[in-house]
């Protein structure tokens, strides 16, 4: 054992968020330990991405199963597998009170806006039809309400004229990778 916290990462997609997480979990004064990678998504790119840099994974499609069902086996995956702590990247999923109750101040969660403003999907895209000089990313601790809990970080990115979803998203994605590690360290490093 490492000494470091031990944290799992829940993943839907790519895993990119994941992989920097994965990547900084590897300096010698970060204080978390990736050990478990899951996804409600069996065929997700990043649980490749996890299996290739020797992390632990877990799958299992929420298909057919009810939301409490469904959160019930990711938490005793996370729990099996001596988790303090949960980063959320990518991953989609509206997650049960039971689940976020039992992870209550030691989840968080990565999120395209500068939040309060845009919840949800389509960050990007609401921001330029907005108007707004800037858009962004914040990291927060998860609670019960979609992209609500506390704010720990943000990054914030100009709007340039011409800019797309697309285009505001991929400078985006770059200062998400840059902010999550960074906030995730330290938040850990306060709440022990």
């Amino acid at each position: 054992m490492s000494g470091k916290t031990p944290i799992a990462i829940l993943i839907s997609g790519r895993g990119s968020n994941m992989s920097v997480l994965v990547e900084a979990s590897r300096a010698a004064d970060c204080p978390y330990e990736v050990v478990l990678v899951a996804s409600n998504n069996p065929d997700a790119p990043g649980l490749t991405i996890a299996r290739e840099a020797g992390i632990a994974t877990f799958a299992h499609s929420h298909k057919g199963l009810s939301r409490d069902a469904f959160d019930a086996i990711i938490d005793k995956a996370l729990r099996d597998a001596g988790v303090r702590y949960v980063a959320l990247a990518g991953y989609m999923r509206i997650l049960s009170e039971d689940f976020v109750a039992g992870w209550t101040g030691r989840m968080l969660n990565i999120h395209p806006s500068l939040l309060p403003k845009y919840k949800g999907l389509d960050t990007h895209a609401r921001a330029i039809a907005a108007g707004d000089a800037e858009g962004g990313c914040s990291v927060h601790i998860v609670t019960a309400t979609l992209d609500d809990g506390e704010v720990v970080g943000q990054a914030r990115v100009p709007i340039l004229p011409g800019d797309t979803p697309e285009t505001l998203a991929d400078r985006v994605l770059a200062e998400e990778h840059r902010l999550y590690p960074a906030a995730l360290a330290d938040y850990i490093r306060t709440h022990g």
